[in-house]
């Protein structure tokens, strides 16, 4: 699921995983970085990172701080910072952040907003 090193380190970080066996429905709200492998219907909010991995299913609305999105996601995402979205994902749905890169093969059917980010507004 991890291709950098900085992404392997932030695995220990992790305050939250749904395994590829599991399937969450209902708002799911949290602090620190989470993991999904599974299924996902509903919300998922964090004031941390979400890394959704490439098998996994998510219909819902997502809100974090930086995200990596490998897999399938149906519903508006909204990143404060950086988003990755890698070749294996497909978002339908809008997307809103302050960083993306998005790689050959990715598929994104929806509008796409860039906004500051915090830091960068107060440097200008």
């Amino acid at each position: 699921m991890f291709k950098s090193q900085g992404d392997k380190e932030k695995i220990k970080e992790v305050e939250t995983i749904i395994g590829p066996s599991i399937k969450v429905k209902g708002n799911f709200n949290g602090q620190g970085n989470i993991v999904v492998e599974g299924i996902l219907e509903g919300s998922l909010k964090t004031n941390g990172d979400v890394f959704i991995g490439d098998k996994a299913k998510i219909a819902a609305t997502i809100e974090a701080r930086e995200a990596r999105i490998g897999g399938e996601v149906m519903g508006n995402v909204k990143i404060k910072k950086y988003m990755e979205v890698v070749g294996t994902a497909k978002i339908f749905g809008d997307i809103e952040c302050s960083s993306l890169s998005i790689e050959r093969g990715a598929i994104l059917n929806g509008k796409c907003t860039m906004i500051p980010d915090k830091k960068e507004e107060i440097k200008s």
